[in-house]
C-alpha cells in the first residue's frame, strides 16, 4: 500500500508507451488496460478515461489496471482500440490522462428529468459514436429517455443528431421510396414483398433494416438467412443502381451508427421508449436519402401499441418528426389480432416469404395480403398507381412473375444463400402442440407464441422457432397439430415446451 502511495506521487503528463494487444472484443467499447505503476504515474484509476494517440489518430479509452499481465511500459488495447489507432502490436503509442466529455454532464441531466438542447444530445450522440462515452454512461441515456421520455424538439434533435453522425447513402434518383413496421407482431415479414415490388415497378428503395431488438426476429435476422445483409457502402450504391433496390443490415455501414448502440443496450431489457423509436426509424431513413415514407403500426391487445388511442398519439410523433426533418410520411394502422404468416424465428418466416414468390401451397395468405396492400399503398403515394388501385397494381407486378424476378435479382446481387424454399434447414429438435379439444381457435396469444420462439433460441439461433399450422378462427379437433416447436438444442426446446405448457398460446372455444 505504501509503495502505491509512493507511485502516485510521481505524477507525469504523458506516458510513452508499447501496445500490447489484447485477443478479445467488446464489441464497442474502448479499453485500455495500464500496468498500476504507470497508472499511478498518469494518477488515473480503475473507470478513468486516458487519450491515447499514435501519430494523427487518436482515441479515448476507458481505463482498467494490471499488477503483472501488462508489464510496466505496455498498454493492453482491445480490437476496437486498436482498429482506431490504426496501431500494431509493440508500436508506440502517447499516452495521458482525460478527463470525462461534457456529455456526460447532460446525461446526468436528463437522469435528473431536464430538457436537453440540441448542442447536448448532438454531443450525446457524438460520444457515442465516437466510443468516448462507457457503456454505462450511454445505458443511462437510453434509461432516462425511457423513464423521463423525451420531448418533441428533443426526439427531432436526437433523429438528426443520429443520421447526421453516420454515412448518407444518395442515389440517382428524384423520389427514394421507404417502408418501415414498429414491430411488435411475430411474423408480419412485409419488407421483401414490398421491396421486390416496389423495385419491380421502378421505384428505388434501398431498404436497411435492424436486428431483433425485442422479438424472435428482426428483418435482417431473417433476410440473412437468404442473404448476405452485410454489404459496404460501394456495394450498396452498385446493387441499388443495378436492381434499384437492397435489402440490408444498417449496422454495416455506419447508418445512424448511435441507433446501433443504443439498440444493443436496449435489447437485454425489452425497452424500447416511443421517441427514440420514431428517431431511430426516421434516422435510418434519412440515412439512405429516402423522401417517401410508409410507417406500419400494428394495433392489437398483445402488440406494442395496444389501442388507437396510442396509435393516434405515435402517429403525431412521426408525422411532426418527419415534417422537421424533410420527409413525406405516412402513417397506415393495421390490425394486430395475432402473428402474421406461419413461420416465427429467422429460418421459419424467411421459408414463408420464398413460399409465397413461390406460390407454394403452404404460403400464408395473411403475410401476402399485408404485403400486397402495404406495398399498393407506395405505390399510390410515389404516384406509380392512382388512388385506389395500388392494390390491384402490386397484385399484377406479383402475378405476373415481375416481383418474383425482381425479388431474386436483388437476392443474387447479395449473394443468394439458397435457391428454393427448401433449401431452408429448421431446428433439428422439434415436438409438436396438438389441440386439448375440438372447437375453433379464437386467439393466438402473439406476446406469449413470441416469447416461446425466443426461449427456443431465436432469433440467434435462426433454425429455432415456432411453426403455426393452425391459424386464428380456424376449427380443430381434439388432438390435432396446431402448432410446432424448433429448437438447435435439447435443452432450449425443453424450456420452451416448460413455458407453453404454462402459459398456452391458443386460445380454442
Amino acid at each position: 500500500m505504501h509503495r502505491l502511495n509512493f507511485v502516485y506521487k510521481r505524477e507525469v503528463e504523458q506516458l510513452k508507451l508499447k501496445i500490447k494487444r489484447l485477443d478479445w472484443s467488446t464489441g464497442n467499447a474502448i479499453v485500455g488496460i495500464l500496468n498500476t505503476k504507470d497508472a499511478g504515474k498518469l494518477n488515473t484509476h480503475r473507470g478513468d478515461r486516458i487519450l491515447v494517440k499514435k501519430k494523427k489518430n487518436c482515441i479515448i479509452a476507458t481505463v482498467d489496471e494490471s499488477l503483472s499481465y501488462i508489464k510496466e511500459g505496455e498498454i493492453g488495447l482491445n480490437y476496437e482500440a486498436v482498429s482506431a489507432l490504426k496501431g500494431k502490436n509493440k508500436s508506440e503509442v502517447e499516452v495521458e490522462a482525460s478527463t470525462a466529455p461534457d456529455a456526460v454532464n447532460y446525461i446526468r441531466e436528463k437522469l435528473n428529468g431536464e430538457r436537453l438542447s440540441k448542442k447536448k444530445i448532438q454531443a450525446i450522440i457524438e460520444g457515442i459514436v465516437d466510443n468516448s462515452l462507457s457503456t454505462i454512461e450511454i445505458t443511462y441515456f437510453v434509461a432516462s429517455s425511457y423513464v423521463n421520455g423525451l420531448s418533441l424538439d428533443e426526439t427531432a434533435f436526437l433523429t438528426e443528431a443520429m443520421y447526421q453522425t453516420g454515412d448518407i447513402l444518395r442515389f440517382n434518383a428524384k423520389k427514394v421510396v421507404d417502408k418501415h413496421c414498429i414491430g411488435g407482431v411475430a411474423g408480419n415479414r412485409t419488407t421483401p414483398i414490398i421491396v421486390a415490388i416496389a423495385a419491380a415497378a421502378g421505384l428505388t428503395i434501398p431498404k436497411s433494416s435492424s436486428r431483433s431488438i425485442t422479438s424472435p426476429a428482426g428483418t435482417a435476422d431473417v433476410l440473412e438467412v437468404l442473404c448476405n445483409v452485410e454489404i459496404s457502402k460501394n456495394d450498396i450504391l452498385r446493387i441499388v443502381n443495378q436492381t434499384k433496390g437492397c435489402m440490408i443490415w444498417g449496422g454495416t455501414v455506419s447508418l445512424a451508427p448511435a441507433d446501433d448502440e443504443i439498440i444493443r443496450i436496449e435489447h437485454p431489457m425489452n425497452i424500447d421508449s416511443l421517441e427514440q423509436m420514431v428517431a431511430s426509424v426516421l434516422a435510418k431513413k434519412k440515412s439512405v436519402s429516402g423522401n417517401i415514407v410508409l410507417i406500419d403500426i400494428p394495433i392489437g391487445r398483445y402488440a406494442k401499441i395496444k389501442n388507437r388511442k396510442e396509435g393516434e398519439r405515435l402517429k403525431r410523433l412521426f408525422n411532426s418528426i418527419s415534417k422537421r426533418i424533410g420527409l413525406e410520411t405516412e402513417v397506415v394502422f393495421t390490425k394486430a389480432l395475432g402473428p402474421i404468416g406461419r413461420g416465427i424465428g429467422p429460418a421459419l418466416e424467411a421459408r414463408d416469404v420464398l413460399r409465397i414468390f413461390e406460390g407454394h401451397p403452404e404460403a400464408p395468405r395473411d403475410l401476402r395480403e399485408k404485403g400486397l396492400r402495404l406495398a399498393g399503398r407506395l405505390l399510390e403515394l410515389a404516384k406509380k398507381a392512382k388512388k385506389g388501385e395500388g392494390y390491384k397494381e402490386a397484385k399484377k407486378l406479383m402475378q405476373d412473375g415481375r416481383a418474383n424476378r425482381k425479388f431474386w435479382e436483388i437476392l443474387k446481387a447479395q449473394g443468394a444463400k439458397v435457391s428454393n424454399s427448401s433449401d431452408i434447414l429448421i431446428g433439428k429438435f422439434r415436438t409438436r402442440f396438438r389441440a386439448e379439444k375440438d372447437g375453433k381457435i379464437r386467439l393466438i396469444r402473439n406476446d406469449l407464441i413470441a416469447q416461446a420462439a425466443k426461449i427456443a433460441g431465436a432469433p440467434k439461433d435462426k433454425k429455432a422457432g415456432i411453426y403455426l399450422k393452425k391459424l386464428r378462427m380456424e376449427k380443430v379437433r381434439k388432438n390435432q397439430v396446431v402448432f410446432e416447436l424448433y429448437a438447435e438444442s435439447r435443452k432450449k426446446l425443453q424450456k420452451a415446451i416448460k413455458y407453453i405448457k404454462q402459459n398456452n398460446p391458443y386460445i380454442i372455444k
